[in-house]
This record gives structure tokens, C-alpha cells and sequence, in this order.
């Protein structure tokens, strides 16, 4: 392509960052920022095979749908397990996020996606964006955008090391020279942390919530430090009667229903660690290790690993945006940021 005809096509053309999350997504748009911030659920009619709803409005039907509407999550730990969803929910949140500013050319799309995800994955994620309208598509692992969103220096010859906490897994990454020197991607994240809550309650209190309002108790109350008390209500089905029962728990039942999966993520941080380069060691010593992701906000977590791994420990600043925010900064700069896409042995044209 011609330099005329690609800066005709950036001119006239929308640059959009997709973070395609387990739980939610988020999409940046450039000159307006974040303009959404939706749960990655989509509603299907199963007997017009047609979508209902998608995001937000999609997610208020889990529990509630009547049997013909199926209320699906199209990735699982990261990954696309049900492609035409997928590429229906793109094609709703790409049609959504131009609607403020609709450009003549189709959009050029970077996606964020897990580290270590295999080439039949990337290309699906390729395809579903392609396929949802985008004109031109580029990849990039999760925590090297989070990198690049946070302002570390990911180009330079000096270590940085980010763990992206999600929904469905989690990313530790150490950084260095536009590329990652050692990750780990582990299924230990807000939705095993959700179903440790659930599992919690019907062996202690006896009584079933669902993972909604696991959901909902975890960011309200979820704390793994003693610092403050807190308690909410929670309603649910008593497994003993059937009937509607309401308790009382606190922050102290949360710490223990997620004692073990913090545990694991603990030691999966430690291994990571454990194999790094002792000169980037150095490096992540003297700069801390960044938390990012909507596990960054359980309390006291941030706390836990710095004491458990004597390295500083910092939660990024709006750590729910920091991967959207650094697809972003990435398009902005995209011939400075090559190096830090993913290319699978130019199997993908991402160029």
C-alpha cells in the first residue's frame, strides 16, 4: 500500500482498541477514549437462531431467560469457544463505538488477547474481527498492552513485569526489548474466584447463590487483608428446604473461600520469577511489579504478593483500562509498538 493511500485510509477511518475479556469488554476509540465497557455476554433466540441482546442488557437475562432465549458467553478463559457469537458481538460493539463518529473507510481494529493462546486461537480472534467489520486487524498479548498502557518502558532494555488479573485467566508477564522473556497464563481469576465463593456458601451456610451474585459480593466485600470489616446480605435458595433464605457474611468468609486460589496464583507468580533472567530480576526489584485487571481491586491482594515475594507491588492506576488504553496507544504509534505484535511466522496479515 502506498503512503498516500494509507494515510488517506487513517485519515478517513476510525482507530479502534478492543480488550476482549472473559467477563467484559472494552473498546477505545481514538480522540474519544473508552466509550464502552460491557460484559462479553450475548442473548440468542434459539428458535429465530437471531440476537436478542448483547452486553449489559444481555447479562441482566442470566438466571431470568425462559427456554427458547440462551444467554451465552462466547470466550472461555480468554479464548473464542463459539465463533458466530463472537463475531455478533463485535459486529454490535464495532457498530456501537462509531456511531458517535462514522468514518468513510471501515475501522482499523487491534484486539488484546491472553499470552501463550495457540495460532488456531489467534486466527479465530483474526477472522471473528475481520469478519465483524474491521478493515484492518492487528493482535497483541494482554499484558504487553497493559504494559504499554501503565508507561513502561516495553521497547527498552530494561525489565517490567505486569500481572493481569481477568475473568477467566490469568496473565504474569516480565518484559523486556518489545517482548515477553517469561509468562504464565492461569486459569486462577475473577471467575474461579466467583465459583470459589459459590462453592463456599453451600458447604458453610448451605445455601445456593448464583455466579452473578458471587460476583457482586466479591467486588463489594472481597478482601484478603484484615484492615477494615466488612459485611453485606445475601439472598439465596437453602439447599435443606428449597425455600428463599437471607444471611450475613463478612470479608473474613471471602478471604477464606478464596484462600486457595490465592494461593496457586502466589506460587504461579513465584515460578515465573523463578525463571527469569537475574539481571531482568534486578530490574522488576528496583521497579515493582504492576497489578492490573478487575483482580487488581480485590483488597489486600496488591499487600499479600508484595510481602510474599519482597518486591514492590503496585496496583495500576485505573487497572480495569489499562489494557484498552495501551491497544490505543499502540495504533497511535503503531510502526514505533511493531515489534510487540503477535506474528505467527506471517500466518497472519496483520499488516
Amino acid at each position: 500500500m502506498s503512503s498516500f493511500l494509507k494515510k488517506l485510509y487513517n485519515r478517513f477511518s476510525n482507530d479502534i482498541g478492543i480488550d476482549l475479556g472473559t467477563a467484559n469488554t472494552l473498546v477505545h476509540v481514538k480522540g474519544q477514549g473508552v466509550v464502552i465497557n460491557e460484559p462479553s455476554v450475548v442473548a440468542m433466540n434459539t428458535k429465530t437462531n437471531r440476537v436478542v441482546a448483547v452486553g449489559a442488557e444481555a447479562r441482566e437475562m442470566l438466571g431470568r431467560n425462559p427456554g427458547h432465549i440462551e444467554v451465552v458467553r462466547p470466550l472461555v478463559d480468554g479464548v473464542i469457544s463459539d465463533f458466530d457469537v463472537t463475531e455478533e458481538m463485535l459486529s454490535y460493539l464495532i457498530r456501537k463505538a462509531e456511531s458517535k463518529s462514522k468514518k468513510f473507510f471501515r475501522p482499523r481494529v487491534i484486539v488484546g488477547v491472553p499470552s501463550g493462546i495457540t495460532n488456531v486461537e489467534h486466527r479465530a480472534v483474526y477472522d471473528a474481527t475481520h469478519n465483524a467489520g474491521a478493515r484492518e486487524v492487528y493482535i497483541i498479548e494482554e499484558p504487553m498492552a497493559a504494559a504499554v498502557g501503565l508507561g513502561l518502558p516495553v521497547l527498552e532494555a530494561m525489565g517490567s513485569m505486569v500481572i493481569d488479573i481477568g475473568g477467566g485467566t490469568t496473565d504474569v508477564a516480565v518484559i523486556s526489548l518489545a517482548g515477553v522473556v517469561q509468562s504464565k497464563n492461569m486459569k486462577i481469576a475473577g471467575d474461579k474466584l466467583n465459583q470459589d465463593i459459590i462453592t463456599y456458601l453451600r458447604d458453610e451456610f448451605k445455601i445456593l447463590v448464583g455466579e452473578k451474585t458471587a460476583e457482586e459480593i466479591k467486588i463489594k466485600i472481597g478482601a484478603i487483608s484484615d484492615h477494615e470489616q466488612l459485611e453485606s446480605e445475601i439472598r439465596g435458595r437453602d439447599i435443606i428446604t428449597g425455600l428463599p433464605r437471607q444471611i450475613l457474611i463478612n470479608n473474613h468468609d471471602i478471604r477464606e473461600a478464596i484462600s486457595h486460589s490465592v494461593e496457586i496464583l502466589v506460587d504461579g507468580v513465584k515460578e515465573v520469577l523463578e525463571k527469569t533472567p537475574p539481571e531482568i530480576v534486578s530490574d522488576v526489584m528496583q521497579r515493582g511489579i504492576y497489578l492490573v485487571g478487575g483482580g487488581a481491586l480485590i483488597r489486600g491482594l496488591d499487600e499479600l504478593l508484595e510481602h510474599e515475594l519482597e518486591i514492590p507491588v503496585y496496583v495500576g492506576e485505573d487497572p480495569l483500562f489499562s489494557v484498552v488504553v495501551g491497544t490505543g496507544l499502540v495504533l497511535d504509534h503503531i510502526d514505533d509498538y511493531k515489534e510487540v505484535l503477535i506474528h505467527e511466522d506471517d500466518e497472519l496479515p496483520l499488516r
